[in-house]
């Protein structure tokens, strides 16, 4: 602890207080209390320190920046707080500042009868943590262009490689008067051209060995190892640095589609390169995603030819007054609504993540469309095998309920059910089941519902749900069924790896991630580099949705753990359909093993297993090979310092865990060093008792 000397006051507190002490001194009172008085307080390289200061009144904190933590925050008579800092939440994303400074504010008030009323400003300066390092390229394969796929792309023969020869003389019948400068060179020199072999440059090696530059590699060996006097003659062999060459890079394919460009998720999964991989036609196996949410609009152009229709096996189960369709249980689950509804359809919005259609599209032959887009947006799934079953659990207010949604799963898995006495059984499995729904209930409360979700699974079925826009650790049902895979939401950061979302629960639940989109009210982000309307676009998903005030399509952006889970239910489903995986169990574990790991090590409740990555979990071919730097903290705050010409690094960081990776991106969405990519890591921790750490050189490997 650090306490406060009069040399921490300021020149007019400190000329006050001695005033103080000299009318003590001399048996006189002062007049009046002291204010409270401005001072600074520097914490160094500490966690904290103990602030002090004489005063008779009240006072309060009445602000202070969001790192520091001042306690108490209140109090009568004298001033004796803790003041400590949290240095990361403050530190920009280019962890370029040595040192943070804030501003604490009292307010206080003087004894009743004495001056009233002021306020005093604590400055605080605390010195931040080093992390340095320097990022290195490994060498190439000699002659090999990783971008062109030009050059040796296996071992050649040694001497067909060959910069000229090397040469040792024997110490025997007279050798030594080839010693010295030059004598090993000239000697073998002599010895060539004698026999007119052409000799470009010598150097010597040792007093008895040299290396000559020649015409004629083959009969400059043959001659010279005809000598008695020679000990050895061999070709200069090349040595290659052991990189195996890459494939040549193949073309991202970008979408055409109006929209496409503001949808950043799929840029960050690695899409450009899944959809490249889509034109060898691999993705052929028929897979079906079962969608339970609100419904779709059947009559969305971008969703035409995308989905399973009543009499096919769509399911409206909904059969209470909140219906709004005005009729009970049937097979079309078309999201009601007139000109009065205000929201838009939540299902159809998740439906066209996964599956909107590409290209143009028949708006403009729809009477009621005049002015829509003729392109709209793309989903995941592009021309894969892929069709998405709607059943409708949720109501016009937003609203499901248990009993629904668990006869839902099991219908959705292939497993019978019974309807007004009447059992129906769903004529599309569906291998994946998306349920962006859920509630912070109880384990007890939720256990219909987990039952069915364990039912599906045994069926077959992947159950993938939204892991709660809770803003907290509360689990949310049925992500956190033990069944059920939780999906988390990230968020772009400005730096070379995604953050945690602010609204995203965390909890242990919690599987994978994906982009979910950032609180436009509390944590706006314009980081996707879109436009629209001539304004930055915020890091919102951007999907099909419905205008019900004019009756016609439209899009949406929203932002939620209900736009994640259809990400990795779109991955999970293409996983089967290129045959990848063939199951449940493989296929989870293939999106596992290769998510982007983020914030601590391994799983944690924040990520889960990490944010998936579509172009890794199918090998899609590398579109791109460019090297940089990542680096995070545990609790998943991201940061990215500048690094120079020589690739060095100095990072000045708050007190934590941080992993540090140098790597590649080899699928084109700015994360160097993922799964399937070269990459060199080090895991430090910084605080007082180690303030600064150099990792040394980075070389991806």
């Amino acid at each position: 602890m650090v306490r406060l000397s009069l040399s921490t006051l300021s020149p007019l507190s400190t000329l006050s207080l001695g005033l103080l002490l000299a009318c003590t001194l001399a048996a006189c009172t002062p007049s009046a209390p002291l204010p409270l008085a401005d001072l600074s307080l520097s914490l160094g390289t500490g966690r904290g320190a103990q602030a002090t200061q004489p005063f008779a009144g009240k006072w309060s904190v009445a602000g202070k920046p969001a790192w520091l933590q001042v306690s108490p925050t209140s109090g009568q008579g004298d001033v004796n707080v803790q003041v400590s800092a949290d240095r990361g939440v403050a530190t920009p994303l280019t962890a370029d500042q040595a040192a943070l400074t804030g501003q604490i504010t009292i307010e206080w008030s003087l004894p009743e009868g004495e001056a009233p009323r002021g306020t005093a400003t604590w400055t605080v300066k605390a010195d931040q943590y080093v992390l340095k390092g320097r990022l290195r390229d490994e060498a190439t394969a000699q002659g090999q262009d990783l971008r062109t796929g030009t050059g040796p792309t296996a071992p050649q023969s040694g001497e067909g490689q060959a910069r000229g020869i090397i040469v040792k003389y024997r110490d025997v019948d007279g050798a030594a008067s080839v010693r010295g400068s030059g004598g090993v060179s000239e000697r073998a020199g002599q010895t060539l051209r004698a026999a007119a072999l052409s000799v470009t440059s010598s150097r010597p090696l040792s007093t008895d060995t040299a290396a000559l530059q020649v015409g004629d590699v083959e009969a400059a060996l043959r001659l010279l190892r005809a000598d008695p006097r020679v000990e050895y003659a061999v070709p200069n062999a090349l040595l290659h640095a052991q990189t195996l060459p890459q494939p040549p890079l193949a073309q991202p394919l970008e979408p055409t589609d109006q929209y496409a460009a503001l949808q950043w998720p799929f840029r960050l999964l690695g899409y450009p390169a899944v959809w490249r991989d889509m034109e060898g036609g691999a993705y052929s196996r028929p897979v079906t995603v079962a969608v339970l949410d609100s419904g779709v609009r059947f009559d969305h152009p971008d969703l035409e030819g995308a989905l399973w229709k009543p009499g096919e096996g769509a399911l409206d189960l909904l059969t209470d007054s909140q219906n709004g369709d005005g009729n009970s249980t049937d097979d079309d689950p078309t999201d009601p609504g007139d000109q009065t509804r205000t929201t838009g359809s939540h299902g159809t919005h998740v439906t066209g993540i996964i599956a909107a259609r590409w290209g143009q599209n028949t708006a403009q032959n729809t009477p009621s469309c005049v002015g829509c887009s003729l392109t709209g947006v793309v989903g995941a799934v592009r021309q894969a095998n892929v069709k998405v079953l709607p059943i409708r659990v949720i109501d016009v207010a937003g609203d499901a309920n248990i009993a629904d949604v668990a006869l839902a799963v099991r219908y959705a898995a292939g497993l019978p059910i019974t309807l007004g006495g009447k059992t129906l059984t769903n004529p599309q499995q569906a291998a994946v089941i998306n349920l962006s729904l859920g509630a912070p209930i109880s384990a007890d409360t939720a256990r219909p519902m987990c039952e069915a979700v364990q039912d599906a699974r045994d069926a077959g079925s992947l159950v993938i749900a939204a892991a709660g826009n809770g803003y907290g650790t509360v689990p949310y049902y049925p992500a956190a069924c033990p069944a059920a895979v939780a999906v988390g939401s990230v968020t772009l950061s400005g730096g070379s790896a995604p953050k945690h979302a602010v609204y995203s629960s965390a909890y242990d639940s919690v599987q994978l991630s994906a982009p979910g989109g950032t609180d436009p009210l509390r944590d706006p982000g314009t980081f996707n580099g879109g436009v629209f309307n001539g304004q930055p676009f915020q890091d919102l998903v951007l999907s099909t949705g419905w205008d019900y005030a004019r009756g016609q399509p439209g899009y949406e952006a929203q932002a939620g753990t209900s736009q994640a889970a259809p990400q990795v239910a779109a991955l999970a489903a293409l996983l089967l359909s290129k045959g990848v995986t063939n199951d449940p169990a493989s296929t989870l574990a293939r999106l596992n093993a290769t998510a982007t790991d983020l914030g601590a090590t391994g799983r944690d409740p924040l990520f889960g297993s990490g944010m998936i990555n579509a172009a890794a979990a199918l090998g899609a071919p590398a579109i791109s090979d460019t090297l940089g730097l990542r680096l995070q903290d545990s609790r998943g705050l991201v940061f990215q310092p500048p690094v120079d010409a020589l690739g060095r690094f100095n990072a000045y960081l708050g007190e934590g865990s941080f992993t540090i990776v140098g790597g590649r991106d080899r699928d084109g969405n700015g994360i160097y060093g993922e799964v399937g990519e070269p990459r060199a890591e080090q895991s430090v921790t910084l605080g007082a008792s180690l303030p600064q750490v150099d990792v040394g050189d980075l070389i991806p490997r």
